[in-house]
Protein backbone atom coordinates (compact mmCIF):
# COMPACT_ATOMS: atom_id res chain seq x y z
CA UNK A 1 0.00 0.00 0.00
CA UNK A 2 1.59 3.45 -1.33
CA UNK A 3 1.45 6.10 1.37
CA UNK A 4 2.05 9.94 1.07
CA UNK A 5 5.52 9.97 0.34
CA UNK A 6 5.19 7.21 -2.31
CA UNK A 7 6.56 4.29 -0.31
CA UNK A 8 4.87 1.43 0.89
CA UNK A 9 2.94 2.25 4.25
CA UNK A 10 4.30 0.04 7.26
CA UNK A 11 1.02 0.78 8.97
CA UNK A 12 -0.44 -2.22 10.18
CA UNK A 13 -4.07 -1.05 9.15
CA UNK A 14 -2.31 -1.32 5.41
CA UNK A 15 -2.57 -4.34 4.81
CA UNK A 16 -5.69 -6.34 5.19
CA UNK A 17 -3.49 -9.25 6.83
CA UNK A 18 -1.96 -7.07 9.54
CA UNK A 19 -5.09 -5.55 10.45
CA UNK A 20 -6.60 -9.00 11.25
CA UNK A 21 -3.37 -9.88 13.31
CA UNK A 22 -4.24 -6.50 15.15
CA UNK A 23 -8.04 -7.52 15.84
CA UNK A 24 -6.97 -11.16 17.05
CA UNK A 25 -4.21 -8.87 19.66
CA UNK A 26 -7.01 -7.14 21.29
CA UNK A 27 -7.49 -8.12 24.83
CA UNK A 28 -11.65 -8.74 24.63
CA UNK A 29 -11.98 -10.02 28.57
CA UNK A 30 -13.49 -6.48 29.34
CA UNK A 31 -15.83 -4.71 27.07
CA UNK A 32 -15.02 -1.01 28.10
CA UNK A 33 -11.29 -1.17 27.28
CA UNK A 34 -12.25 -3.67 24.22
CA UNK A 35 -14.12 -0.63 22.52
CA UNK A 36 -11.83 2.04 23.47
CA UNK A 37 -9.42 0.87 21.89
CA UNK A 38 -11.04 -0.70 18.57
CA UNK A 39 -12.35 2.74 18.85
CA UNK A 40 -8.14 4.67 18.09
CA UNK A 41 -8.28 2.15 15.71
CA UNK A 42 -11.33 3.23 13.57
CA UNK A 43 -10.30 6.88 14.20
CA UNK A 44 -6.66 5.83 12.76
CA UNK A 45 -8.42 4.63 9.54
CA UNK A 46 -9.76 8.25 9.29
CA UNK A 47 -6.51 9.63 9.57
CA UNK A 48 -4.98 7.82 6.96
CA UNK A 49 -7.78 7.68 4.58
CA UNK A 50 -5.92 9.85 2.31
CA UNK A 51 -3.21 6.72 2.21
CA UNK A 52 -5.73 4.11 1.44
CA UNK A 53 -7.47 2.98 -1.32
CA UNK A 54 -11.89 3.18 -0.65
CA UNK A 55 -12.43 -0.89 -1.07
CA UNK A 56 -9.66 -0.77 1.78
CA UNK A 57 -10.94 1.78 3.59
CA UNK A 58 -13.99 0.45 4.03
CA UNK A 59 -12.85 -3.40 3.98
CA UNK A 60 -10.87 -2.32 7.61
CA UNK A 61 -13.48 -0.45 8.80
CA UNK A 62 -15.97 -3.31 8.56
CA UNK A 63 -13.71 -5.92 10.58
CA UNK A 64 -13.22 -3.17 13.21
CA UNK A 65 -16.99 -2.64 13.28
CA UNK A 66 -17.90 -5.37 13.38
CA UNK A 67 -15.28 -6.60 15.68
CA UNK A 68 -16.71 -3.69 18.20
CA UNK A 69 -20.47 -4.32 18.20
CA UNK A 70 -21.27 -7.14 20.41
CA UNK A 71 -18.70 -5.17 23.25
CA UNK A 72 -20.74 -2.23 22.34
CA UNK A 73 -24.01 -3.63 22.92
CA UNK A 74 -22.93 -4.96 26.41
CA UNK A 75 -21.86 -1.35 27.01
CA UNK A 76 -25.32 -0.11 26.09
CA UNK A 77 -26.85 -3.17 27.90
CA UNK A 78 -24.92 -1.35 31.38
CA UNK A 79 -25.45 2.52 30.21
CA UNK A 80 -29.27 1.53 30.02
CA UNK A 81 -29.78 -0.41 33.04
CA UNK A 82 -32.91 -0.38 35.20
CA UNK A 83 -30.93 0.16 38.00
CA UNK A 84 -28.25 3.02 37.40
CA UNK A 85 -24.99 2.37 37.64
CA UNK A 86 -22.79 5.13 39.54
CA UNK A 87 -22.08 8.51 38.62
CA UNK A 88 -18.56 7.63 37.73
CA UNK A 89 -19.52 4.41 35.97
CA UNK A 90 -22.37 6.02 33.92
CA UNK A 91 -19.66 8.99 32.95
CA UNK A 92 -17.10 6.30 31.48
CA UNK A 93 -19.40 4.57 29.52
CA UNK A 94 -21.46 7.41 28.12
CA UNK A 95 -17.44 8.41 27.00
CA UNK A 96 -16.41 5.52 25.61
CA UNK A 97 -19.94 4.53 24.02
CA UNK A 98 -19.81 8.32 22.66
CA UNK A 99 -16.80 8.19 21.34
CA UNK A 100 -17.36 5.17 19.55
CA UNK A 101 -20.70 6.01 17.50
CA UNK A 102 -18.97 9.44 16.86
CA UNK A 103 -15.94 7.86 15.34
CA UNK A 104 -17.92 4.80 13.39
CA UNK A 105 -20.49 7.59 11.75
CA UNK A 106 -17.08 9.63 10.62
CA UNK A 107 -15.44 7.12 8.73
CA UNK A 108 -18.55 6.00 7.20
CA UNK A 109 -19.36 9.03 6.30
CA UNK A 110 -15.87 9.69 4.79
CA UNK A 111 -16.01 6.66 2.60
CA UNK A 112 -19.54 8.03 0.95
CA UNK A 113 -17.73 11.38 0.33
CA UNK A 114 -14.58 10.19 -0.99
CA UNK A 115 -16.84 7.72 -3.30
CA UNK A 116 -19.03 10.39 -4.15
CA UNK A 117 -15.79 12.02 -5.50
CA UNK A 118 -14.80 8.96 -7.22
CA UNK A 119 -11.79 8.55 -4.98
CA UNK A 120 -9.01 5.16 -5.55
CA UNK A 121 -11.27 1.96 -5.11
CA UNK A 122 -14.50 3.64 -5.71
CA UNK A 123 -15.92 0.47 -7.70
CA UNK A 124 -15.08 -1.89 -4.99
CA UNK A 125 -17.51 -0.10 -2.55
CA UNK A 126 -20.44 -0.08 -5.05
CA UNK A 127 -21.64 -2.87 -4.25
CA UNK A 128 -22.23 -2.35 -0.74
CA UNK A 129 -23.38 1.27 -0.64
CA UNK A 130 -26.83 0.08 1.11
CA UNK A 131 -24.86 -1.26 3.82
CA UNK A 132 -22.17 1.37 3.70
CA UNK A 133 -24.82 4.15 4.46
CA UNK A 134 -27.49 1.81 6.63
CA UNK A 135 -24.14 1.75 8.79
CA UNK A 136 -23.33 4.77 9.16
CA UNK A 137 -27.24 6.03 9.43
CA UNK A 138 -26.93 3.17 12.44
CA UNK A 139 -24.19 5.04 13.85
CA UNK A 140 -25.42 8.75 14.01
CA UNK A 141 -28.67 7.36 15.87
CA UNK A 142 -25.87 5.97 18.92
CA UNK A 143 -24.72 9.15 18.22
CA UNK A 144 -27.77 11.21 18.51
CA UNK A 145 -29.12 8.79 21.68
CA UNK A 146 -26.06 9.62 23.57
CA UNK A 147 -26.58 13.01 23.20
CA UNK A 148 -30.39 12.88 24.17
CA UNK A 149 -29.00 10.95 26.97
CA UNK A 150 -27.86 14.41 28.57
CA UNK A 151 -30.23 16.64 26.61
CA UNK A 152 -27.42 17.65 25.15
CA UNK A 153 -27.48 20.61 21.73
CA UNK A 154 -26.78 18.48 18.85
CA UNK A 155 -24.50 19.69 16.58
CA UNK A 156 -25.82 20.87 13.29
CA UNK A 157 -23.14 18.63 11.32
CA UNK A 158 -24.72 15.38 12.18
CA UNK A 159 -28.25 16.48 10.59
CA UNK A 160 -25.96 17.19 7.68
CA UNK A 161 -24.48 13.79 7.68
CA UNK A 162 -27.69 12.36 7.83
CA UNK A 163 -29.25 14.17 4.76
CA UNK A 164 -26.53 13.50 2.62
CA UNK A 165 -26.61 9.76 3.38
CA UNK A 166 -30.40 9.50 2.27
CA UNK A 167 -30.14 11.89 -0.35
CA UNK A 168 -27.05 9.36 -2.29
CA UNK A 169 -29.37 6.16 -1.46
CA UNK A 170 -32.63 7.80 -2.79
CA UNK A 171 -30.57 9.44 -6.26
CA UNK A 172 -29.03 6.33 -6.78
CA UNK A 173 -31.86 4.13 -6.11
CA UNK A 174 -30.77 1.60 -3.07
CA UNK A 175 -32.60 3.19 -0.02
CA UNK A 176 -34.59 -0.04 -0.58
CA UNK A 177 -32.43 -2.41 -0.99
CA UNK A 178 -32.44 -5.11 2.11
CA UNK A 179 -29.68 -5.34 3.87
CA UNK A 180 -28.50 -7.35 7.40
CA UNK A 181 -27.22 -4.54 9.88
CA UNK A 182 -24.79 -6.37 11.54
CA UNK A 183 -23.49 -9.89 12.71
CA UNK A 184 -25.35 -11.25 15.52
CA UNK A 185 -28.25 -8.47 14.60
CA UNK A 186 -31.47 -10.34 14.13
CA UNK A 187 -33.96 -8.77 11.21
CA UNK A 188 -32.88 -7.34 8.23
CA UNK A 189 -33.49 -3.49 7.25
CA UNK A 190 -32.60 -1.10 4.43
CA UNK A 191 -31.19 2.77 4.60
CA UNK A 192 -35.02 3.98 4.51
CA UNK A 193 -36.21 2.11 7.29
CA UNK A 194 -32.56 3.57 9.59
CA UNK A 195 -33.73 7.48 8.47
CA UNK A 196 -37.39 6.70 9.65
CA UNK A 197 -36.92 5.15 12.42
CA UNK A 198 -34.15 7.42 13.61
CA UNK A 199 -36.49 10.63 12.60
CA UNK A 200 -39.24 8.95 14.12
CA UNK A 201 -37.43 8.50 17.72
CA UNK A 202 -36.17 11.66 18.02
CA UNK A 203 -39.79 13.71 17.21
CA UNK A 204 -41.18 11.28 19.86
CA UNK A 205 -38.55 11.00 22.68
CA UNK A 206 -36.01 14.06 22.29
CA UNK A 207 -35.71 16.33 25.09
CA UNK A 208 -38.70 14.66 27.04
CA UNK A 209 -38.40 11.13 28.01
CA UNK A 210 -35.63 10.21 30.74
CA UNK A 211 -32.47 7.57 28.79
CA UNK A 212 -34.12 4.78 29.46
CA UNK A 213 -37.58 5.51 28.34
CA UNK A 214 -35.59 7.29 25.46
CA UNK A 215 -33.67 3.68 24.82
CA UNK A 216 -36.56 1.37 24.85
CA UNK A 217 -38.95 3.94 22.70
CA UNK A 218 -35.86 3.82 19.91
CA UNK A 219 -35.86 -0.20 20.23
CA UNK A 220 -39.72 -0.35 19.89
CA UNK A 221 -39.76 2.11 17.27
CA UNK A 222 -36.81 0.05 14.92
CA UNK A 223 -38.33 -3.03 15.90
CA UNK A 224 -42.04 -1.91 13.91
CA UNK A 225 -39.65 -0.15 11.50
CA UNK A 226 -40.89 -1.74 8.57
CA UNK A 227 -43.77 -0.06 8.80
CA UNK A 228 -42.53 3.30 8.44
CA UNK A 229 -43.48 5.10 5.22
CA UNK A 230 -40.81 7.90 3.43
CA UNK A 231 -42.75 9.98 0.68
CA UNK A 232 -41.46 12.74 -1.22
CA UNK A 233 -44.59 14.74 -1.38
CA UNK A 234 -46.70 16.00 1.16
CA UNK A 235 -49.21 13.73 3.06
CA UNK A 236 -51.93 14.61 5.34
CA UNK A 237 -51.28 11.40 7.49
CA UNK A 238 -47.36 12.41 7.84
CA UNK A 239 -46.19 12.66 11.33
CA UNK A 240 -42.71 14.34 10.82
CA UNK A 241 -40.73 16.48 8.02
CA UNK A 242 -37.44 16.53 7.40
CA UNK A 243 -35.77 18.96 5.08
CA UNK A 244 -32.66 17.27 3.01
CA UNK A 245 -31.44 20.73 0.99
CA UNK A 246 -31.54 22.58 4.80
CA UNK A 247 -31.13 19.57 7.77
CA UNK A 248 -32.70 20.45 11.32
CA UNK A 249 -34.20 18.38 13.71
CA UNK A 250 -37.68 16.37 12.49
CA UNK A 251 -40.52 18.68 12.56
CA UNK A 252 -44.36 17.66 13.20
CA UNK A 253 -45.68 18.18 9.97
CA UNK A 254 -47.95 21.51 9.64
CA UNK A 255 -50.84 21.91 6.98
CA UNK A 256 -49.70 25.23 6.35
CA UNK A 257 -45.79 24.27 5.70
CA UNK A 258 -44.33 25.96 2.61
CA UNK A 259 -43.41 22.88 0.56
CA UNK A 260 -40.84 21.93 -1.96
CA UNK A 261 -38.96 19.39 -3.49
CA UNK A 262 -36.21 18.27 -0.32
CA UNK A 263 -39.26 17.83 1.88
CA UNK A 264 -39.59 14.34 2.86
CA UNK A 265 -42.54 13.12 4.76
CA UNK A 266 -42.50 10.32 7.67
CA UNK A 267 -45.65 8.58 8.22
CA UNK A 268 -46.76 5.55 11.21
CA UNK A 269 -49.67 4.39 10.30
CA UNK A 270 -48.71 0.76 9.45
CA UNK A 271 -46.05 0.98 11.94
CA UNK A 272 -49.19 1.91 14.64
CA UNK A 273 -50.77 -1.40 13.16
CA UNK A 274 -47.67 -3.39 14.56
CA UNK A 275 -47.34 -1.74 17.49
CA UNK A 276 -50.86 -2.51 18.61
CA UNK A 277 -50.19 -6.07 18.17
CA UNK A 278 -46.89 -5.86 20.07
CA UNK A 279 -48.57 -3.93 22.92
CA UNK A 280 -51.47 -6.95 22.80
CA UNK A 281 -48.55 -9.42 23.39
CA UNK A 282 -47.53 -7.41 25.95
CA UNK A 283 -51.02 -7.22 27.57
CA UNK A 284 -50.00 -11.22 27.91
CA UNK A 285 -47.05 -10.36 29.98
CA UNK A 286 -44.82 -11.74 27.34
CA UNK A 287 -42.07 -9.65 25.28
CA UNK A 288 -41.52 -11.28 22.01
CA UNK A 289 -38.38 -13.06 21.41
CA UNK A 290 -37.91 -10.82 18.16
CA UNK A 291 -38.09 -7.27 20.23
CA UNK A 292 -34.85 -6.39 20.00
CA UNK A 293 -33.27 -4.91 23.63
CA UNK A 294 -29.46 -6.04 22.42
CA UNK A 295 -29.58 -8.64 24.75
CA UNK A 296 -31.44 -7.11 28.01
CA UNK A 297 -33.99 -7.72 29.74
CA UNK A 298 -36.51 -5.48 30.81
CA UNK A 299 -39.61 -6.17 33.06
CA UNK A 300 -43.04 -6.80 30.79
CA UNK A 301 -44.78 -4.01 33.05
CA UNK A 302 -42.05 -1.38 32.21
CA UNK A 303 -42.25 -2.22 28.43
CA UNK A 304 -45.98 -1.74 28.14
CA UNK A 305 -45.79 1.61 29.66
CA UNK A 306 -43.66 2.97 27.60
CA UNK A 307 -45.57 1.86 24.53
CA UNK A 308 -48.63 2.78 25.45
CA UNK A 309 -46.77 6.38 25.86
CA UNK A 310 -45.35 5.79 22.45
CA UNK A 311 -48.79 4.80 20.56
CA UNK A 312 -50.24 8.30 22.39
CA UNK A 313 -47.33 10.45 20.97
CA UNK A 314 -47.81 8.67 17.62
CA UNK A 315 -52.10 9.75 17.11
CA UNK A 316 -52.69 12.44 19.49
CA UNK A 317 -51.96 15.52 18.18
CA UNK A 318 -49.77 18.37 19.56
CA UNK A 319 -51.11 19.85 22.67
CA UNK A 320 -52.06 23.18 22.11
CA UNK A 321 -51.45 25.69 24.88
CA UNK A 322 -53.83 26.48 27.14
CA UNK A 323 -53.01 28.86 28.96
CA UNK A 324 -50.72 32.25 27.65
CA UNK A 325 -46.83 31.67 28.68
CA UNK A 326 -45.62 35.53 29.55
CA UNK A 327 -42.08 36.66 29.59
CA UNK A 328 -41.00 37.64 32.89
CA UNK A 329 -38.53 37.60 35.34
CA UNK A 330 -38.45 36.10 39.03
CA UNK A 331 -36.71 33.86 41.15
CA UNK A 332 -38.72 30.59 42.25
CA UNK A 333 -37.34 28.62 45.36
CA UNK A 334 -37.17 24.98 44.36
CA UNK A 335 -37.14 21.75 46.65
CA UNK A 336 -36.04 18.89 43.91
CA UNK A 337 -37.76 15.52 45.02
CA UNK A 338 -40.59 14.18 47.29
CA UNK A 339 -38.44 14.14 50.28
CA UNK A 340 -37.15 17.93 50.17
CA UNK A 341 -40.55 18.83 49.35
CA UNK A 342 -41.87 17.43 52.84
CA UNK A 343 -39.61 19.58 54.20
CA UNK A 344 -41.36 22.70 53.05
CA UNK A 345 -45.05 21.26 54.17
CA UNK A 346 -46.56 23.04 56.71
CA UNK A 347 -48.15 20.18 58.78
CA UNK A 348 -44.75 20.71 61.10
CA UNK A 349 -42.17 18.70 58.74
CA UNK A 350 -40.09 21.13 58.31
CA UNK A 351 -36.83 19.52 59.57
CA UNK A 352 -34.83 21.44 57.99
CA UNK A 353 -34.28 24.96 57.48
CA UNK A 354 -36.90 25.93 54.87
CA UNK A 355 -33.73 28.61 53.35
CA UNK A 356 -31.73 25.20 51.87
CA UNK A 357 -34.27 25.47 48.86
CA UNK A 358 -31.97 26.44 46.06
CA UNK A 359 -32.96 29.68 44.17
CA UNK A 360 -33.56 29.23 40.06
CA UNK A 361 -34.55 32.25 37.90
CA UNK A 362 -37.85 31.81 35.92
CA UNK A 363 -37.74 33.62 32.46
CA UNK A 364 -41.25 32.90 31.42
CA UNK A 365 -44.54 31.66 32.99
CA UNK A 366 -48.10 30.36 32.52
CA UNK A 367 -51.05 29.01 34.81
CA UNK A 368 -49.85 25.60 33.85
CA UNK A 369 -45.92 25.47 33.97
CA UNK A 370 -42.88 27.82 33.66
CA UNK A 371 -39.35 27.50 32.01
CA UNK A 372 -35.62 28.46 33.80
CA UNK A 373 -32.31 28.20 32.40
CA UNK A 374 -30.03 26.66 34.87
CA UNK A 375 -25.79 27.04 34.44
CA UNK A 376 -24.46 23.29 34.81
CA UNK A 377 -23.18 23.60 38.01
CA UNK A 378 -26.66 23.83 39.04
CA UNK A 379 -28.36 20.47 37.56
CA UNK A 380 -27.41 17.83 39.96
CA UNK A 381 -30.75 15.29 40.22
CA UNK A 382 -32.59 17.17 37.20
CA UNK A 383 -33.59 15.13 34.78
CA UNK A 384 -37.00 14.32 33.20
CA UNK A 385 -39.68 12.53 35.77
CA UNK A 386 -38.12 15.14 38.61
CA UNK A 387 -40.66 16.03 41.20
CA UNK A 388 -40.14 20.25 41.62
CA UNK A 389 -41.33 21.81 44.64
CA UNK A 390 -41.65 25.58 43.46
CA UNK A 391 -42.41 28.57 45.68
CA UNK A 392 -42.52 31.94 43.71
CA UNK A 393 -40.79 35.07 45.68
CA UNK A 394 -44.04 37.15 47.84
CA UNK A 395 -45.79 33.98 47.52
CA UNK A 396 -46.95 32.12 51.14
CA UNK A 397 -47.50 28.54 49.57
CA UNK A 398 -45.17 25.69 47.77
CA UNK A 399 -46.56 24.27 45.18
CA UNK A 400 -45.74 20.91 43.31
CA UNK A 401 -44.33 20.41 39.52
CA UNK A 402 -42.57 17.49 37.28
CA UNK A 403 -40.24 18.12 35.23
CA UNK A 404 -41.20 17.38 30.92
CA UNK A 405 -38.39 19.22 28.95
CA UNK A 406 -34.69 19.46 29.37
CA UNK A 407 -32.54 20.91 26.48
CA UNK A 408 -28.69 22.42 26.49
CA UNK A 409 -27.76 25.62 25.17
CA UNK A 410 -24.38 26.15 23.16
CA UNK A 411 -23.28 27.17 26.80
CA UNK A 412 -24.52 24.18 28.61
CA UNK A 413 -26.85 25.57 30.47
CA UNK A 414 -30.03 23.57 31.02
CA UNK A 415 -33.16 24.53 29.83
CA UNK A 416 -35.67 23.12 32.24
CA UNK A 417 -39.52 22.82 31.68
CA UNK A 418 -41.94 22.33 34.46
CA UNK A 419 -45.54 21.26 34.19
CA UNK A 420 -47.30 22.66 37.19
CA UNK A 421 -49.82 19.94 39.15
CA UNK A 422 -50.60 22.04 41.69
CA UNK A 423 -50.19 26.22 43.63
CA UNK A 424 -50.88 24.72 46.63
CA UNK A 425 -49.69 21.55 48.42
CA UNK A 426 -50.61 20.47 52.25
CA UNK A 427 -49.06 18.02 54.18
CA UNK A 428 -51.43 15.67 55.31
CA UNK A 429 -51.05 11.82 57.54
CA UNK A 430 -52.90 9.07 55.81
CA UNK A 431 -53.93 5.36 57.67
CA UNK A 432 -54.63 2.13 55.78
CA UNK A 433 -58.65 2.17 55.85
CA UNK A 434 -58.10 -1.93 56.98
CA UNK A 435 -55.12 -1.28 59.83
CA UNK A 436 -56.04 2.29 61.16
CA UNK A 437 -52.96 2.29 63.99
CA UNK A 438 -51.20 5.32 64.84
CA UNK A 439 -48.01 3.67 63.66
CA UNK A 440 -48.90 2.92 60.14
CA UNK A 441 -49.19 6.71 59.70
CA UNK A 442 -47.54 8.07 56.60
CA UNK A 443 -47.17 11.49 55.43
CA UNK A 444 -47.94 12.33 51.97
CA UNK A 445 -48.32 15.57 49.82
CA UNK A 446 -52.09 16.91 48.99
CA UNK A 447 -52.22 19.00 46.23
CA UNK A 448 -55.25 21.64 46.32
CA UNK A 449 -56.45 21.85 42.96
CA UNK A 450 -58.05 25.36 43.13
CA UNK A 451 -61.83 24.88 41.26
CA UNK A 452 -61.45 21.37 40.96
CA UNK A 453 -64.86 19.98 41.86
CA UNK A 454 -64.60 16.27 40.58
CA UNK A 455 -64.71 15.01 44.21
CA UNK A 456 -61.07 13.76 43.76
CA UNK A 457 -57.95 14.30 45.62
CA UNK A 458 -54.62 14.12 43.99
CA UNK A 459 -51.89 12.57 46.48
CA UNK A 460 -48.24 12.62 46.37
CA UNK A 461 -46.19 9.93 48.24
CA UNK A 462 -43.61 7.77 48.81
CA UNK A 463 -42.34 5.71 46.10
CA UNK A 464 -44.44 2.20 45.83
CA UNK A 465 -47.13 3.13 48.26
CA UNK A 466 -50.02 3.05 46.05
CA UNK A 467 -52.21 0.56 45.75
CA UNK A 468 -55.78 -0.18 43.63
CA UNK A 469 -57.19 -2.08 46.71
CA UNK A 470 -56.10 -0.56 49.57
CA UNK A 471 -58.60 2.70 50.80
CA UNK A 472 -57.01 5.44 53.04
CA UNK A 473 -58.43 7.42 55.71
CA UNK A 474 -56.78 11.25 55.52
CA UNK A 475 -57.34 13.81 57.65
CA UNK A 476 -57.01 17.66 56.28
CA UNK A 477 -58.10 21.04 57.67
CA UNK A 478 -59.63 19.19 60.72
CA UNK A 479 -62.11 16.86 58.98
CA UNK A 480 -61.51 13.03 58.05
CA UNK A 481 -62.24 11.47 54.62
CA UNK A 482 -62.19 8.45 53.13
CA UNK A 483 -60.23 7.95 50.11
CA UNK A 484 -61.08 5.07 47.38
CA UNK A 485 -58.20 4.58 45.03
CA UNK A 486 -59.06 5.46 41.55
CA UNK A 487 -55.50 4.97 39.46
CA UNK A 488 -51.64 5.48 39.58
CA UNK A 489 -51.14 8.53 37.65
CA UNK A 490 -47.58 8.63 37.33
CA UNK A 491 -44.47 6.87 39.14
CA UNK A 492 -40.96 8.68 39.61
CA UNK A 493 -37.83 7.89 41.32
CA UNK A 494 -38.80 9.07 45.18
CA UNK A 495 -42.43 9.35 44.73
CA UNK A 496 -46.14 7.77 43.39
CA UNK A 497 -48.74 10.39 41.79
CA UNK A 498 -52.31 8.76 42.73
CA UNK A 499 -55.98 9.73 42.21
CA UNK A 500 -58.43 8.45 44.80
CA UNK A 501 -62.10 9.14 45.03
CA UNK A 502 -62.87 11.99 48.23
CA UNK A 503 -65.60 11.36 50.61
CA UNK A 504 -65.64 13.18 53.85
CA UNK A 505 -67.03 11.25 56.90
CA UNK A 506 -69.50 12.51 60.02
CA UNK A 507 -67.51 13.20 62.88
CA UNK A 508 -69.84 10.55 64.48
CA UNK A 509 -69.09 8.15 62.08
CA UNK A 510 -65.17 8.53 63.13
Amino acid sequence: MLGIFGKKSDHPLADIKSAQQVLQDIPKNDALSTVQELTSWIESILELADDFRLDHEFAVLRMFDEAAQPHVRKLMRDYFAVQPVSKFQENRLWMVLDGFYTQSELVHYDVLTRYINDGRGASGVKPDLALLVSRGIAALTGRLKMSAARYALVEPSLWKHLADFYAHAETHDYQDDVVGLYPGVPGDTSVKQEIAALLVWYGVSAGVLNPLHEHITERLIAYAGKGLRVDGQYNANALFVFDLAQPTPPMRVASDATLHPALRFFSVAEELKQLSLLSKTLEKGIVPDDVNFGGANYDVELVRDILRKLIDHLTQPLPTRRNPRRKISVNLKVANGFFRMLEQADVGLNFFNPDTAEIWDVEDISATGFRSVLPASHVDGIKIGSLIGSKPENVQNWGAGIVRRLSRDEKNNLHVGVEVLSTQIVGISLTDRAQPADEDMQIALYLNRPGDTSGEAWLLMRPNTFSPNRSLNMDLNGKGYLLLPLALVETGDDYDLARYRRMEQEAAAE
